[in-house]
């Protein structure tokens, strides 16, 4: 085979090859599903969310003041919980400090 032939060949099975290539559908990548937001939270997480020490929030727990659940052994604290207890702190210590 000459070299003229050859070029032509190689041209002939890259225009083949490109054609494959466009005709292929595109492979999807499945998205990955995001986790959904957590709502109940280990007593840890929830000292984290507000701030404060661990022990501190097992006491709250203890005391009622930070309201828990009991799923099993494992205690957990609802986000709601959490957001009512700091907004009454809140609302606890804006009422009793004098006005300005």
């Amino acid at each position: 085979m000459n070299r003229d032939g050859r070029n032509a060949e190689i041209a002939d099975l890259i225009a083949r090859l490109t054609v494959l290539m466009t005709a292929q559908p595109a492979v999807e990548v499945p998205t990955q599903r995001s986790m959904p937001t957590r709502v109940l939270l280990t007593v840890e997480e929830a000292a984290e969310r507000l701030g404060i020490g661990k022990t501190k929030a097992y006491e709250l727990v203890k005391s009622g003041d930070l309201e828990s659940v009991l799923i099993g052994r494992l205690r957990r604290v609802h986000v709601d919980s959490i957001d009512r207890y700091a907004a009454r702190l809140v609302a606890e210590q804006t009422s009793t400090q004098p006005a300005a």
